[in-house]
């Protein structure tokens, strides 16, 4: 016996509403010590961190390469997530020559909107 489709509508709809709503966002990849990312991000520069450790992973565990002051140029590269739960822009300060990764609540702008994974 066949339905009309018209009859399953409201199946599919009841199984559709059921299912949990997810957003799509890219999965956390938090960049382990050591890590590197390339420069995805083709924003200007001249963004400021007061004092802002940059680091060799996106966490506070890993080393600091360098800090970042309010006064040094700063390009994004792209942002990750890390273990903390915050986003973290891997940049490189053309003041300093020093590139690493700097939380983005230490960015004055909230550091990139360019994922690394894009």
């Amino acid at each position: 016996m066949k339905r009309s489709i018209a009859a399953l509508v409201p199946a599919v709809a009841a199984v559709a509403m059921a299912l949990p709503l997810t957003m799509a966002t890219p999965a956390a990849a938090h960049a382990p010590c050591g890590t590197t990312a390339p420069d995805r991000d083709n924003g200007a520069w001249n963004r400021t961190a007061n004092g802002a450790n940059q680091r060799s992973g996106s966490s506070t565990g890993c080393a600091i390469n360098g800090i970042a002051y309010n006064t040094h140029r700063l390009d994004y590269h792209c942002y990750t997530q890390g273990n903390d739960r915050y986003t973290w822009t891997y940049l490189r300060n053309d003041s300093t020559g020093v590139s690493g990764w700097v939380r983005d609540d230490l960015l004055s702008d909230g550091g990139s909107l360019v994922h690394c994974s894009d």
